[in-house]
C-alpha cells in the first residue's frame, strides 16, 4: 500500500524509533493511512503533473518520522488476507472520507482486492453519487466522471529510443551553424530593412484611405439607383401581366403563405425581428423573400433593397432559388442568385442571394455590419446547426449596431417561443401548411398488412466483406446506451400488441432496434409496387454506406432491379450537384421512382410526385465526447419533430402513406426535438471564426448561446487551438490562427494547406486536404472487393500512406483526362469520378485562397519545388493532422496501436496500412477517427520519429540529458544528449522562420533559410528508424514535496547508477558496503532501506526489487550530498554547478578513517 511521505527520504534513527509515544504513532498512521487512499486530479495537463498524489498534503513530520510503512506492513503480516466483505466496508470508510474531502477529487488503488472487487466497489461508488473505472490494473473512483483511458495510470505509453546515423547528426549541426552564422551577419540589414517597410506600409496606407475618400458623390450614387429602382419595378409589372406570370401568380396565390402577405409584410416593416413558424408546404421558404422583394421593387426601393436568405444545406440553396428565379421570370443569377461553396450563380443586378449559412458567416469576416444588406433570412432554425445557432448570436449583436437591418427567422416546427424569448420576446406569426391527408403505418401495421415475419437472420444488415465489422456489430450487445436507446428498449418490454395476430406478436419479440432492416426495406418497396398506386417513393436512410448497401441489393432485385419499371435515385450531401438535381424530374411513363436520401431530404428540398414515404427511424447524427475528446457519427434515433417531418413529404401533390419501421410505442418515447448540432459536435473551427470575428473571450460569447455548450467541450477546443498554433497562451488569434480563419475547411487540414505552401510542396498538399473534405475516391463494391483492394494497394506502392495513395490515384486521373480516357481508368481502378472531380474544384478554391493571402507565387513551379521529396511531404501532413498521431508497436505477430486519447484503437479496414503484417515506421498520423464498439482510425500515413520530433507539437525537456518530452509527456523520447540539443535548435529555428514568413508573406524563406531547409530535408529522409520503443522507463526521479529533496536528483542527472555510486562514496571512505532489505508490499509493489552506519534510509514503492533500490539509494544520496548553504542553491532548480560534497558527507563519512589510523 502506498503510504505518502515515506519517499521523502526522512532520516530513521532505530532509538529514536523505538521511544516513540505510542498514541502519536497510532495518530501518524491514522493520518498516512487516510492519505494512502487519495490522490488529487489536477486536470487533463501534464500527464506528469496530470495527477498529483496526497503525499502533497503537508501531514506534519513528527508523524511521519514516527510511523514507518514496515511497521504497517506488520500490522498484517499476521492477518490473513481480507475477504471481500472487510475489502468493501474499508472502501466504504474510504468514499466517505473522499466526500468529505474539499480538496481531494480521487482515490487511486493498485491492490489486487480492489480489482477482484471492482465489481462491488464500482455500485457502491454509484451509489454514494462518485464514478468508478477500471484502467489494466488501477481501480480509480472519482468525484468528476472519469474519461476511458488514462494514459497517466498506463505503464505502456509510448516510450521512443531515437537513433539517427552519426554522420547524419553532424550534418544537419553542420547546416544548422551555418544558418546561425549566416543569420547573425545579416541581423543588422535585416533590421533596417524592416523599418524601411514599415514607413513604406504606413504611406501605401494613407494612399488607401485618400483613395477611397475620392469615391462618387453620395447624391449621384442615390439618383443612380432611384433610376435602377423604376426599371426593376416596369420589369417586375410586365411579368406578372404577362399570360406566364399570370399563371405563376395563379399558383402562388393558392399557397398557405398568401394569406398571411399583408400581415408578414407589416409586421417586417414595423419590427426588426419575428419569427415565423409554417408547417411544410405552406411556402414560406420561396415566398417571404419574395414578398419582401416585390414589396420594395414596387414602392420604388428596389434597387436599394439586398435581401440574404440563409439554408443549411447547399442543395437547398440551389434548388430553392432556382425556382424563386423561375416564379419571377428571371434567369438564375439575375434578380435571384445563390451561392454555396465551389460554385454559385449571382450578379451586380442580383437583389436576393440564397448561400448556405458558412457563406453569410464568411462574409461577416470581412463585412462586420453588413453593410448593404436590408433583411436576412434564417431558414429551417428548427434543426439547430451550429453554423445557424452562432448565427443567431452574431446577428443578435449585429442588430444593435444596425437598427435599420430586417431580422426574419423561420422554423418549420411549432418551437417558435424558443427563438422569440432569445430575442427579447419578438413577435411570432404561424403560417398553417396546406398537405393532403397522410396515412400512417407503423411496424405492427406494416407486419400485418404485408405479412412479413421477422427473425434474427433476416434482420441483419450485410454492409459487405469490406465492411465486415459493420454486419458483425449488430450482433454485439451495446457497452452503453444513452437515454433514448433505453427509453426505446423500456417501451417495447411495456408493450404487448394484443390486438395483432400471434405471427406479428412474435416478429416484434424478435425485432432488433440496433439493425437498419435492408430487407425489410426491400419487402416493403416490393409491396408498394405490387399492391399500391403509382407515386414516387422516397426512403429515408442514416448515411452513404447504408444508401450504397441498399442500392446494391435492390438492383439486384428482379422487380426494384428492373429499369423498365423502377428509377431508382439516391441523394447524399457529397454528391455533385448534377447528379443530386435528377431526383427532381419526372420518371418516364409506368416507371416508379424511388430515392433513398438522407435526413437532407426532411426539409427545404421538396420533390413533388414523393407520395410514399418509408423512414427507418434513425440518422447519422455527430456525438461529441468531450471527457474522452472523441466525435462519433453513429446512426441515432430522430425525434418526433423529425418523424414529423419526414411524413410530411408524402402529402404534397395528393394523398400519401408513410411507413415507419418501428413501433408505435417507439415513436412514443422519441425526444420532441433534436439536440442543437452546438451540443454535439467538436468546437474547433467554431472557435477559430469566434476569435477571427473578434468577438471577445471564446467562452463568454459562447455562453450567450441559445443553449450553451458544455464547458469542457469549449476548452477542449481552446486547447487545440493553442496546440496547432492557432491562437496564444492569451487566446489571441495569432497570425498562423489569421491564415486558418480565411480558409473553409477543418483548422487542422487548413494548417497543412498553408505548410505545403510555406514549403514549396502544395501540390501533393492540395490533393491530400482535397480528398480529406470529401467523400473518399476508392470505390468497394462488394462482388469485386477483393480487385478494388488490390488496385488502392497498387497506388499505395508500399509508401504506408492513404495519403500518397490518394495523391497518385488523382494525377493518374488527371493524365488519364488530358488522353480523353478518364471514364476508362475510373472504372479499372475503382474510383469515384464524381469525387474526384469534386478534389479538382476543390484544388482549384483552395489554391486561389492562398495565392490571395500571398503565400502561393504566381509561377506554379515555384510553390512546387519540392513536391517531389516524398519525406518533406510526409512532415507537412503530419504538420497539419498532429495531435492526430498513434504508436506502431510490433508484437509477436501482430501490431498494436495506441492513442492519447483513446489508448488501442484499430485500423480502419479499407486503409492500406491494415493489409500490412508489419510496418517500418514507429508512427502513424491520422485525420480522422471513428468510435463503434472500439475505436478505429481511417487514413492514415506512417511517419518518422525526426518527422514527428520536427513538425509534431511542442517539445519539452525532460528531467535526464538526451529526454524529450511530447504531448504533456505522453511520448517520451530518449536519445544521445547531443542529438537532443540539435532536433531542440533545429525545430526551435524552423518554428522561427515559419513564423517570419506568416509575418511577411513575401518574405523568401527558401532563400533566407538555405540552410536549415537542407538541414530538414537531410534529417527527414535520413532517418531510417532505427530506434525501438521501451516501456516503464522510469521519466522522473522520486517526487518529493519541498525544495531540498527536490535537488536531490541531480546526483544522478548525467544517468549514473545510484547505487553504485553509494557504494563507491562508502567503500572510499573505508566502510562497508550499504546493505539493502527490499519487502513485497500487498499492493504488489516493492519497497527498499538501505542501511549503513546504523541509519536506514526508505525509498518510495516501485514495480520491482531493483527500482525499489535505486530509489531508496537516491534517498541516501540525497541526505548525504545535502550542504550547510542549501537554502541558497536551492533556490534556483536550473543551477547545474557541481554538488558540494562537504557537510554531511565529509563530517559522517570521514570518522572512521581517522579513527582507524590512531588504531
Amino acid at each position: 500500500m502506498h503510504i505518502p511521505g515515506s519517499g521523502l527520504g526522512f532520516l530513521l534513527r532505530l532509538h529514536r524509533s523505538a521511544a516513540a509515544p505510542p498514541l502519536d504513532r497510532k495518530h501518524g498512521a491514522l493520518a498516512s493511512l487516510f492519505g494512502s487512499f487519495i490522490s488529487s486530479s489536477n486536470g487533463r495537463g501534464q500527464i506528469c503533473g496530470r495527477f498529483r498524489s496526497a503525499e502533497r498534503r503537508g501531514f506534519c513530520g513528527y508523524a511521519l518520522e514516527q510511523f514507518s510503512d514496515d511497521e504497517y506492513e506488520c500490522e498484517y503480516e499476521t492477518h490473513k488476507p481480507s475477504s471481500s466483505v472487510a475489502n468493501i466496508d474499508e472502501w466504504r470508510w474510504k468514499l466517505s472520507m473522499l466526500l468529505r474531502s474539499s480538496d481531494e477529487q480521487e482515490i487511486v488503488s493498485r491492490d489486487k482486492r480492489d480489482r477482484r472487487d471492482y465489481e462491488q466497489i464500482s455500485n457502491l461508488a454509484r451509489r454514494m453519487g462518485l464514478y468508478s473505472e477500471l484502467y489494466g490494473k488501477v481501480v480509480v473512483a472519482s468525484k468528476v466522471p472519469l474519461p476511458n483511458y488514462r494514459p497517466d495510470l498506463d505503464d505502456k505509453r509510448p516510450q521512443r529510443e531515437v537513433v539517427i546515423p552519426l554522420s547524419l547528426q553532424r550534418r544537419v549541426e553542420g547546416l544548422v551553424q551555418e544558418h546561425l552564422d549566416r543569420m547573425m551577419l545579416t541581423s543588422d540589414k535585416v533590421g533596417d530593412n524592416s523599418q524601411h517597410n514599415a514607413v513604406a506600409e504606413n504611406t501605401e496606407d494613407i494612399k488607401m484611405d485618400d483613395n477611397q475618400e475620392s469615391l462618387i458623390d453620395g447624391s449621384v450614387m442615390e439618383k443612380i439607383l432611384e433610376r435602377k429602382s423604376w426599371r426593376l419595378r416596369n420589369l417586375q409589372r410586365a411579368w406578372q401581366e404577362s399570360p406566364e406570370g399570370v399563371k405563376m401568380l395563379k399558383f402562388r396565390r393558392s399557397l398557405p403563405a398568401f394569406k398571411e402577405k399583408e400581415r408578414l409584410l407589416s409586421a417586417i416593416a414595423r419590427n426588426q425581428i419575428i419569427v415565423i413558424s409554417g408547417e411544410t408546404g405552406c411556402g414560406k421558404t420561396t415566398q417571404l423573400p419574395q414578398y419582401v422583394l416585390e414589396s420594395e421593387i414596387e414602392s420604388g426601393r428596389g434597387a436599394f433593397c439586398n435581401i440574404i436568405c440563409t439554408q443549411p444545406r447547399r442543395i437547398s440553396a440551389m434548388a430553392v432559388a432556382e425556382r424563386v428565379s423561375t416564379e419571377r421570370g428571371d434567369n438564375l443569377g439575375e434578380s435571384v442568385g445563390y451561392k454555396v461553396r465551389l460554385e454559385g450563380m449571382k450578379g451586380k443586378n442580383t437583389h436576393l442571394l440564397f448561400c448556405t449559412s458558412g457563406i453569410l458567416l464568411r462574409r461577416l469576416l470581412g463585412d462586420r455590419n453588413l453593410n448593404g444588406v436590408t433583411h436576412v433570412f434564417v431558414d429551417e432554425i428548427h434543426e439547430r446547426g451550429m453554423n445557424e445557432d452562432f448565427l443567431l448570436i452574431v446577428l443578435k449583436d449585429l442588430l444593435s449596431r444596425r437598427r435599420d437591418l430586417r431580422l426574419i427567422l423561420m422554423s418549420a416546427t411549432l418551437n417558435a417561443e424558443l427563438f422569440s424569448s432569445y430575442f427579447g420576446g419578438a413577435p411570432m406569426i404561424h403560417i398553417p401548411g396546406f398537405t393532403y391527408p397522410v396515412r400512417e403505418h407503423f411496424l405492427e401495421d406494416i407486419l400485418e398488412k404485408t405479412g412479413y415475419k421477422l427473425t434474427s437472420s433476416n434482420q441483419l444488415d450485410d454492409y459487405g466483406q469490406d465492411k465486415f465489422w459493420k454486419t458483425q456489430r449488430q450482433l454485439m450487445p451495446r457497452k452503453r446506451k444513452n437515454q433514448i436507446t433505453t427509453l426505446v428498449e423500456d417501451a417495447l418490454k411495456n408493450s404487448s400488441f394484443e390486438s395483432y395476430s400471434s405471427r406479428t406478436r412474435d416478429s416484434l419479440a424478435s425485432w432488433n432496434p440496433d439493425c437498419m432492416g435492408f430487407n425489410l426495406i426491400e419487402a416493403v418497396l416490393c409491396h408498394i409496387c405490387r399492391k399500391e398506386r403509382p407515386g414516387a417513393v422516397l426512403v429515408f436512410m442514416t448515411g452513404w454506406d447504408d444508401i450504397s448497401c441498399v442500392r446494391d441489393q435492390l438492383k439486384a432485385h428482379p422487380l426494384l432491379g428492373d429499369p423498365n419499371r423502377v428509377l431508382l435515385l439516391t441523394c447524399h450531401g457529397s454528391m455533385a450537384t448534377s447528379e443530386q438535381k435528377l431526383i427532381f424530374e419526372k420518371p418516364p411513363p409506368n416507371v416508379r421512382k424511388i430515392v433513398l436520401a438522407t435526413n437532407m431530404a426532411e426539409a427545404s428540398i421538396t420533390i413533388n410526385d414523393i407520395v410514399f414515404v418509408v423512414d427507418c427511424g434513425k440518422a447519422k447524427e455527430t456525438t461529441y465526447d468531450a471527457l474522452n475528446n472523441t466525435p462519433c457519427l453513429l446512426p441515432s434515433w430522430i425525434s418526433k419533430a423529425s418523424a414529423r417531418q419526414r411524413r410530411g413529404r408524402a402529402g404534397r401533390v395528393q394523398p400519401g402513406e408513410c411507413y415507419h419501421l418501428y413501433p408505435r410505442c417507439v415513436y412514443d418515447a422519441f425526444a420532441d426535438y433534436q439536440l442543437p448540432e452546438l451540443l454535439r459536435t467538436p468546437l474547433n473551427s467554431l472557435c477559430l471564426q469566434i476569435k477571427s470575428l473578434q468577438l471577445g473571450s471564446i467562452g463568454e460569447f459562447l455562453s450567450a448561446a441559445l443553449q450553451p455548450p458544455k464547458p469542457l467541450a469549449v476548452q477542449n477546443a481552446v486547447e487545440f487551438l493553442k496546440m496547432i498554433g492557432a491562437l496564444d497562451e492569451n487566446e489571441n488569434l495569432t497570425n498562423l490562427g489569421r491564415y486558418l480563419s480565411m480558409l473553409p475547411v477543418d483548422p487542422k487540414l487548413g494548417k497543412m494547406l498553408i505548410m505545403g505552401a510555406v514549403f514549396r510542396c502544395l501540390d501533393p498538399i492540395l490533393t491530400v486536404v482535397s480528398g480529406l473534405s470529401v467523400r473518399d475516391p476508392f470505390l468497394l463494391p462488394q462482388d469485386k472487393k477483393d480487385l478494388a483492394g488490390t488496385a488502392k494497394s497498387r497506388f499505395s506502392a508500399k509508401d504506408y500512406s492513404d495519403h500518397m495513395a490518394l495523391v497518385r490515384a488523382y494525377e493518374g486521373w488527371k493524365t488519364a483526362e488530358r488522353e480523353g480516357s478518364s471514364y476508362e481508368y475510373c472504372w479499372r481502378n475503382f474510383l469515384s469520378a464524381q469525387t474526384l472531380q469534386a478534389i479538382h474544384s476543390l484544388r482549384k478554391q483552395f489554391n486561389f485562397i492562398l495565392k490571395d493571402a500571398g503565400l502561393v507565387d504566381a509561377e506554379p513551379s515555384m510553390s512546387n519545388s519540392l513536391s517531389h521529396n516524398q519525406s518533406l511531404v510526409r512532415g507537412i501532413v503530419c504538420s497539419g493532422l498532429f495531435p492526430g498521431i498513434t504508436s506502431v508497436v510490433h508484437r509477436e505477430n501482430s501490431m498494436s496501436f495506441k492513442t492519447m486519447d483513446d489508448g488501442q484503437v484499430l485500423l480502419y479496414a479499407n486503409s492500406v496500412n491494415a493489409k500490412y503484417q508489419t510496418i517500418p515506421y514507429p508512427w502513424l498520423v491520422f485525420a480522422e477517427k471513428v468510435k463503434v464498439n472500439t475505436v478505429f482510425i481511417r487514413d492514415s500515413t506512417g511517419v518518422s520519429d525526426s518527422i514527428l520530433i520536427l513538425f509534431g507539437g511542442t517539445l519539452t525537456k525532460g528531467n535526464m540529458a538526451g529526454h524529450l518530452k511530447m504531448l504533456g509527456g505522453y511520448i517520451d523520447f530518449f536519445m544521445d544528449p547531443s542529438l537532443a540539443e540539435c532536433y531542440l535548435n533545429l525545430k526551435e529555428e524552423v518554428d522561427k522562420l515559419v513564423q517570419k514568413k506568416l509575418q511577411d508573406p513575401s518574405l523568401d524563406i527558401h532563400k533566407e533559410g538555405k540552410y536549415l531547409l537542407f538541414a530538414v530535408q537531410e534529417l527527414v529522409a535520413g532517418d531510417l528508424c532505427e530506434g525501438r520503443f521501451v516501456f516503464g522507463r522510469e521519466t522522473s526521479r522520486a517526487r518529493v514535496s519541498n525544495s531540498e529533496n527536490n535537488n536531490k536528483s541531480n546526483i544522478v542527472k548525467d544517468g549514473t547508477n545510484p547505487k553504485s555510486l553509494l557504494q563507491t562514496l562508502l567503500m572510499r571512505a573505508g566502510h562497508s558496503p550499504p546493505k539493502y532489505k527490499t519487502k513485497h508490499l500487498k499492493t504488489n509493489e516493492f519497497r527498499a532501506i538501505v542501511e549503513f552506519k546504523g541509519m536506514q534510509f526508505v525509498g518510495k514503492p516501485k514495480r520491482n526489487k531493483q527500482l525499489a533500490e535505486r530509489d531508496a539509494a537516491i534517498e541516501a544520496l540525497g541526505w548525504l550530498t545535502h550542504t550547510s548553504d542549501s537554502s541558497k542553491r536551492y533556490e534556483n532548480d536550473d543551477d547545474d554547478s557541481p554538488l558540494d560534497l562537504t557537510d554531511n558527507m565529509l563530517k559522517l563519512l570521514s570518522r572512521p578513517r581517522r579513527r582507524s589510523r590512531r588504531h
